[in-house]
């Protein structure tokens, strides 16, 4: 029973883990920012390996998706040290989320709550096929926005971490189990013996005269 509601426990966190992934990640290719898009590729693959561990009992699938959301945890926490400014990090350093292919940053920047974008014509700041722009208005802050994202994928990726782990242990106790009563050791496993020829000898019975 309670392997049942452990394995469903695992199974929804990770719909939602897909479900937040997708929705980021359509949110960082309308802002083209390539690092976080392939990050998020990569989560989603680890994602549907979790599920596909779950459902088949597969221990080892588990294990390379709890490792991965460690790593996720820790690209999380960059992306909130970085929209925050955290040490020597800057948010004009495009290369950490753009490899320096565009000048677009969030897209929230320009489309969040409240937003109001006014376009500045003939300034001198705006390089060749771009212009310049100036936000007012926000509601929240696009950093906050971002930040808040990552803080709710860090909350999935932790419980989801903490499912998978006793989930998988649960998995390799049966498997430890089924091998000691020989359910996979093939060693314990002997083949059935061919039935060996009867000798047939024929059978003398001794008749008493009264």
């Amino acid at each position: 029973m309670g392997r049942c509601s452990g394995r469903a426990t695992l199974v929804g966190f990770c719909a939602l883990q897909l479900v937040a992934a997708l929705e980021r990640q359509i949110f960082d290719f309308l802002g083209y920012q390539w690092a976080p898009i392939l990050a998020n590729f990569l989560h989603i693959l680890a994602v549907i390996l979790g599920i596909f561990g779950t459902v088949q009992y597969r221990s080892k699938h588990l294990i390379l998706y709890a490792v991965w959301l460690i790593l996720w945890v820790g690209w999380n926490a960059f992306v909130i040290c970085f929209y925050l400014e955290v040490g020597h990090l800057s948010q004009d350093q495009d290369f950490l989320m753009t490899f320096n292919t565009s000048l677009h940053r969030s897209w929230w920047m320009e489309n969040g709550p409240g937003c109001l974008v006014t376009p500045v014509t003939n300034s001198k700041l705006a390089l060749e096929d771009h212009h310049v722009i100036t936000v007012s208005g926000c509601l929240l802050d696009y950093q906050y926005i971002e930040v808040v994202s990552s803080a709710m994928q860090i909350f999935l990726a932790l419980f989801g971490f903490v499912c998978a782990c006793y989930v998988s242990k649960v998995f390799m106790e049966e498997e430890d189990s089924f091998d000691f009563i020989g359910g996979f050791d093939s060693y314990g496993y002997q083949a059935p013996q061919k039935m060996s020829h009867l000798q047939l000898q024929p059978l003398y019975t001794e008749l008493s005269l009264g």
